[in-house]
């Protein structure tokens, strides 16, 4: 794991359908669409979508983990585009309820059970994390 590395959390590589729903600084719900996503943890994913958006943008996310839909809110941190018209877009969740929290992080766990070498990269982001 490189020292720039500035997540809290590792997150395992997953390709997950999700829609999405831009809500701007007053609560007011606009863009509808899906995307996916390409890596989760607890505090966070990278998705994949159509659109880019600005740092700080929020959006409600519903995730299809499994058999399970989730429902989270969150805050865009970086954004990047790519070569095939996408845009890869940094989320940081802020709010979800403590069954949501649940399932992200029983999925996360499972993810690491069936490729511990990502359990191991994780142990050493927290130990970095616990160093700074």
């Amino acid at each position: 794991m490189s020292n720039t590395e500035r997540r809290r959390y590792v997150r395992p590589e997953s390709l997950n359908l999700l829609d999405y729903i831009v809500v701007d600084e007053h609560g007011v719900r606009g863009e509808y669409s899906m995307g996916r996503t390409l890596n989760i943890s607890i505090g966070g994913i990278l998705m994949e979508t159509r659109s880019r958006f600005p740092a700080g943008q929020q959006v409600m996310i519903t995730i299809g983990l499994e058999d399970e839909l989730v429902d989270v809110m969150g805050r865009v941190v970086h954004t990047s585009g790519h070569h095939d018209n996408t845009f890869h877009n940094g989320i940081e969740f802020f709010h979800a309820s403590v069954e949501d929290r649940r399932i992200i992080n029983r999925y996360v766990e499972a993810f690491h059970k069936r490729f511990p070498e990502a359990g191991r990269e994780n142990k050493e982001a927290m130990s970095f994390l616990e160093q700074t």
